[in-house]
């Protein structure tokens, strides 16, 4: 049997080295809802990929992005405050 409605909305790519971040919105079979798919697709081999997939419903947008967005800046603010110059691992802050 076919597969007649339209399961992907949107979609946007993020290429980092060896991953690939997808970022999808598909729609449900209805087609009265939708959600998000985030997808880790990292190369394990000359032509073999791992992947992993988390689905992300519009009732968690919110709760999901606040957290994001905090870790991001917990990261920003704490942790490459004080950075190797070569671009490497952050150096230990100071102790005060």
């Amino acid at each position: 049997m076919e597969n007649t409605y339209k399961d992907e909305i949107f979609t946007k790519r993020v290429r980092a080295g060896k991953r690939t971040y997808f970022f999808d919105v598909k729609s449900t079979k209805s087609e009265k809802d939708f959600y998000i798919t985030i997808t880790e697709s990292k190369r394990v081999g000359e032509e073999e990929y791992e992947k992993h997939k988390i689905f992300l419903y519009k009732e968690d947008f919110e709760k999901f992005s606040d957290a994001l967005d905090e870790t991001v800046e917990y990261v920003k603010a704490q942790l490459l405050t004080i950075a190797d110059p070569a671009g490497g691992v952050p150096a230990e802050k100071p102790v005060p």
